[in-house]
Formats: structure tokens, C-alpha cells, sequence
């Protein structure tokens, strides 16, 4: 090979090694990527944040369901920055069909977080909607009576590198079952798409914003 077509290519593989994100650089065997489940996921009713200054329009607060968990994140070497650039938790939940009793729906989020602190406690969180709660109970404040199963997965860069569950060790969203079906009825929502966007910032991951790269 050419003495300056070699020094060029190796010039471009230190620019693409430099800018690779540290999760990334799992793929290039450079770091490894370590996600410890501190607590398994639980769920609760929430009511609706009533913030004060706000004109009051007299009407009743109801009921979120929040299903959150608590995971640590490691990476040897650990970077400079001493964060994980991004994950992705996807999550498994299943409720009572209100169609068909004795089935179930599955439905699943994927929820894309950025800046993960390292060696923290940091909590990711998924929720469901008044209307959805409404629209699966026909009540207002029963949201986490009809949670039957709950999961979750850890992936970066493409590869689950941690699961849990709230119940048992096995995975039940891989498991082909005559009485769940995937559905999109009611939709899991992440933290940023709530009432609760502005307030605990300090508790949750960063989740990336729409549209940024």
C-alpha cells in the first residue's frame, strides 16, 4: 500500500475512534458497558401535579400511572465525561383486556436517554394516561389494578445488556401466550409527554429531545 494512502487511513480511523461515542465504543471492544438493575420496577397512581400560580379552572385532579425503575450504569474505562452518551430502555407492560376478560394487552415504549451519569442511581420511568386508565378500567383511579405484568430492557448500541421484571426472573414478553396480544389501544407515554415534564428533574435520566440527532 501506498505510504500516503496508509498514513491517510489511519488518520481517518483516529478522527472515527475519537468522536465515537463511549457507548459506541463498546462495538469496538475500546469500553465495556455494565447496567446493574438496583430496583425492580414498580408502579402507582399519581395524581395530576396541581402547581400553584396557576389559574385554578375547578376541576378534579385524576390519576397517572407511573411504572419506574432503578438502574446504575458502568463503563470500563470510564470516560472522561463520565456519562453513557445514550441508551434505550424499552418497556413491557401487560393490562387486563377490557374487551375480552382473561387476556391481556402488551404494550410496549422505547425510551432514548442521553447523558446517563455513571456509578449514579438513576431512574427511568414510563406512564400511562388518565384517558388510558379511563379507557381500560372505565374508572379514574385504578390504573395500577390493572397492571398484570411488568419488564423492561436495557440496550445499548443495539444489544440488551440488562432486564427486569416485577415479578420472577424470566422474560414473559418473549414468551407466545394465547391470551396476550401486542396492542397500541392505549399508549405508554415517557416522562416529557406528561404533566410531570417540569418537575424531579434531578431524579430521572435526561430523555433526548425530538428531532435532536
Amino acid at each position: 500500500m501506498n505510504r500516503k494512502i496508509r498514513q491517510s487511513a489511519l488518520s481517518a480511523l483516529s478522527v472515527a475512534v475519537v468522536f465515537m461515542s463511549p457507548c459506541a465504543a463498546v462495538a469496538a471492544g475500546a469500553a465495556i458497558t455494565k447496567v446493574d438493575v438496583v430496583d425492580k420496577p414498580k408502579h402507582e397512581d399519581l395524581l395530576s401535579p396541581d402547581f400553584s400560580g396557576v389559574v385554578s379552572k375547578n376541576l378534579k385532579l385524576k390519576n397517572w400511572l407511573q411504572i419506574e425503575a432503578k438502574i446504575k450504569v458502568q463503563m470500563k474505562p470510564e470516560p472522561k465525561s463520565k456519562t453513557c452518551d445514550r441508551l434505550v430502555v424499552k418497556w413491557y407492560v401487560a393490562v387486563d383486556n377490557p374487551d375480552k376478560a382473561g387476556t391481556y394487552l402488551k404494550l410496549t415504549k422505547d425510551i432514548e436517554y442521553v447523558n446517563v451519569p455513571l456509578s449514579d442511581d438513576v431512574y427511568c420511568s414510563v406512564y400511562l394516561s388518565p384517558a388510558s386508565i379511563k379507557r381500560l378500567t372505565g374508572l379514574d383511579r385504578s390504573g395500577r389494578s390493572a397492571v398484570k405484568f411488568i419488564g423492561f430492557e436495557v440496550i445499548v448500541d443495539g444489544k440488551v445488556v440488562a432486564d427486569s421484571t416485577d415479578r420472577g426472573a424470566d422474560k414473559w414478553w418473549t414468551m407466545p401466550s394465547d391470551k396476550t396480544a401486542e396492542s397500541t389501544v392505549v399508549p405508554l407515554l415517557n416522562k416529557d409527554e406528561t404533566a410531570f415534564a417540569h418537575i424531579w428533574w434531578d431524579r430521572y435520566a435526561e430523555i433526548k429531545a425530538k428531532g435532536n440527532p
